[in-house]
């Protein structure tokens, strides 16, 4: 997957895994990713590490070059940094205050401003803090700790979109019906909650649920078995060996309990570091199955918006897009009732056989017996295509020219031999654009057969020419339609 910037700039970005043993520098967010620095022409390729979670430098700042030398002293003033942020209290410490707060006869308090559940002694510290009085802190408001919570915002780090009860209901209720008795919950806290809700009313078949979550603060409100602070970007476990055995103790299959996991990463997020770390949760799983050579893949559910489909489905090929759309609180847009183009992005990427899971009626879906699947009651099953093609809602058009449905704004351009939108820049074939790294129109970077050896080249020649940090441009950005236009004149000059 790469992360480019235009064509103009002259150079992009590409996210790295690293293989083998090799330790990648740490920031509070824990081990960082390594990014290269493509450049076009002669200038040499550079690598270099920034925080995973975070694409804000105001957020995290970290960034180390990857052959820089780094200091005995940075690295010990880097450490104290990182140990600065970490949370004021270790989890088993939250939880020891989570009992005496629970016990407390005349009253409890929450303080708004630092998002804590205070004691008694601590009452006078946060007297002109904004409060929630006792009134407030029911045991019912307790179990629902997303409630009280201030949702994350940051959009470039961990912005945090919250299931709205319809969407969370359906997710349960599918999961129950299917068999599954242990779910995995990244970054669901709100399924979280109704799981563990769900077994306290005791009217169904209890559920098992563990919460792998980067925001510390639900550590008040759960137990060491019931939530780990981690980030799946990295898949990094803050709490060390003794949180991963946590999640290794919960996917072992007890009695023929069946596990799945439900992920909801940021939108913001890169897909190849999520699935990388889906797939070594997915890995662990396959190591504690009982049968001796068992090679399936541990059911997934991965909640993102329908443009990433391409990227998801080169990650994992067995995954399939579901037209189930997923709403949700706090968020401006993706909401439920909506038409158009107005409906929610976000949608269902799955192992699970299609068939299987059942999207309501009431709401709009409807059955294809040609795709043996659920749809929405707008995607209308094309003869010519032999699918039902639309991933946004609306009903997509067959143009016998591409020989593919498009979506209905799209409108078939000669010049170009493609579909698009009817105020493109004509001409501006994705064809033209070509490889980043030699020009060649006949593939893309990734498949680019010269990678490797510019790459290798870069190395044995050293390669400290660039400046230590990014220059940053004065002028304002052009918008992605503008860059294409201009390289396009620049083209037919």
């Amino acid at each position: 997957m790469q992360l480019k910037g235009s064509d103009e700039d002259g150079f992009g970005i590409e996210i790295v895994l690293q293989q083998g043993d090799r330790k990648a520098p740490s920031c509070v967010h824990g081990p960082t990713l390594l990014f290269e620095k493509v450049c076009k022409g002669e200038e040499k390729d550079r690598r270099f590490y920034a925080c995973s979670a975070c694409r804000d430098r105001k957020e995290c700042n970290f960034f180390q070059w990857e052959d820089d030398k780094v200091s005995e002293a940075r690295l010990l003033a880097r450490e104290e940094e990182n140990r600065s942020k970490m949370p004021r209290f270790t989890h088993q410490e939250y939880c020891s205050r989570f009992r005496k707060f629970l016990a407390l006869p005349l009253g409890r308090r929450f303080c708004q401003d630092c998002q804590l559940l205070l004691l008694p002694g601590e009452w006078e510290i946060h007297a002109s803090h904004k409060m929630s009085q006792a009134d407030d802190i029911t045991e019912a408001r307790l179990s629902r700790p997303s409630l009280m919570l201030k949702p994350l915002e940051n959009k470039k780090s961990n912005a945090q979109y919250l299931f709205a009860d319809r969407s969370c209901h359906f997710l349960l209720e599918t999961l129950a019906k299917l068999g599954y008795r242990k779910v995995l919950c990244v970054g669901t806290p709100r399924l979280h909650e109704l799981i563990k809700i769900r077994n306290q009313e005791g009217k169904s078949d209890p559920m098992k649920t563990l919460l792998l979550d980067i925001d510390f603060r639900y550590a008040q409100f759960y137990g060491q078995d019931e939530f780990c602070h981690y980030n799946m970007f990295n898949h990094h476990f803050f709490g060390g060996q003794a949180a991963s055995g946590v999640l290794r103790a919960f996917l072992s299959e007890e009695d023929g309990e069946k596990v799945i996991m439900v992920s909801d990463p940021p939108f913001g997020g890169l897909v190849k570091p999520l699935a990388h770390s889906f797939s070594q949760i997915s890995e662990t799983w396959r190591k504690l199955q009982t049968s001796e050579g068992s090679v399936v893949e541990m059911p997934i559910v991965w909640i993102f918006p329908y443009f990433f489909e391409p990227r998801i489905l080169e990650c994992f090929p067995s995954f399939t897009m579901l037209d189930y759309q997923v709403d949700y609180d706090n968020h401006p847009l993706y909401k439920h009732g909506k038409t158009g183009r107005k409906q929610s992005p976000v949608r269902l990427f799955t192992n699970l056989t299609p068939r299987d899971i059942v999207l309501p009626r009431e709401e709009g879906y409807r059955f294809c017996k040609v795709c043996q699947r659920y749809v929405w009651s707008g995607n209308k099953h094309c003869t010519k295509c032999n699918l039902c093609p639309s991933k946004d809602g609306r009903m997509w058009k067959h143009c016998s020219e591409c020989q593919k449905c498009v979506k209905p704004s799209w409108r078939h351009c000669q010049s170009c031999s493609r579909c698009a939108l009817p105020d493109h820049p004509c001409g501006n074939s994705p064809g033209l654009e070509g490889c980043f790294n030699c020009g060649s129109l006949k593939h893309k970077r990734r498949a680019c057969p010269l990678k490797d050896k510019r790459r290798a080249d870069n190395k044995s020649k050293g390669g400290r020419n660039l400046p230590k940090q990014p220059m940053k441009s004065n002028s304002k950005r052009k918008s992605g339609a503008q860059r294409r236009a201009n390289k396009l004149k620049k083209m037919t000059e």
